[in-house]
């Protein structure tokens, strides 16, 4: 599976500005539709730090749009690209996002577990603007950094648990110290 480039909020917010008047929708696997009654429940802005297997710390964040769908369909047609950017100017009064940070849209239903995916592309076709999302994948920085995940230059390994020092204690009690006050041997 190739992982999804990964959208930024800035841009994705411009393509709803370009776009107002659609229908928006969400594809969340082959031929399956988050149902028309979702409402956008909240927008998260998170910021991630992070060290990886190879001693780097890593920063940047996420803004997570969260959409819910009601036990009953409550309409039969997606909300309207404007109605979703009512929402996110009422986020954005109270919490500024940020423009570089990477769009995550969270989602689940009973046949779905919830989980974060990427927006994988935005297409307008027809009545509709359509966001096509594809999950997220699992990755090793170290390796993408052109590092490997098992040894570090110094030749330590990365990724596995730090090796415990043992203190050695001499065992050999002289004998005129034994079962004296303060000797340790009782």
């Amino acid at each position: 599976m190739n992982k999804p480039e990964a959208i930024k909020w800035g841009p994705f917010k411009e393509t709803l500005i370009q776009n107002p008047t659609l229908d928006l929708q969400f594809q969340y696997a082959e031929n399956q539709w988050v149902s028309p009654s979702y409402h956008i429940t909240e927008i998260k802005q998170a910021p991630i730090v992070s060290v990886d297997c190879g001693g780097v710390k890593n920063e940047w964040t996420e803004i997570i749009v969260q959409l819910w769908v009601p036990e009953e369909q409550q309409q039969l047609r997606p909300m309207k690209v404007n109605k979703a950017l009512s929402i996110v100017d009422i986020v954005e009064k109270m919490l500024p996002l940020d423009t570089n940070g990477t769009v995550k849209i969270e989602f689940g239903n009973s046949e779905f577990d919830t989980r974060q995916m990427f927006p994988n592309t935005i297409t307008a076709n027809g009545e509709n603007l359509v966001i096509d999302l594809r999950p997220d994948t699992v990755q090793c920085k170290a390796i993408e950094r052109g590092g490997s995940c098992g040894t570090t230059a110094t030749g330590e390994e990365c990724c596995a648990p730090a090796k415990q020092k043992v203190e050695l204690k001499n065992l050999a009690v002289a004998a005129d110290a034994c079962c004296t006050p303060g000797s340790g041997c009782c």
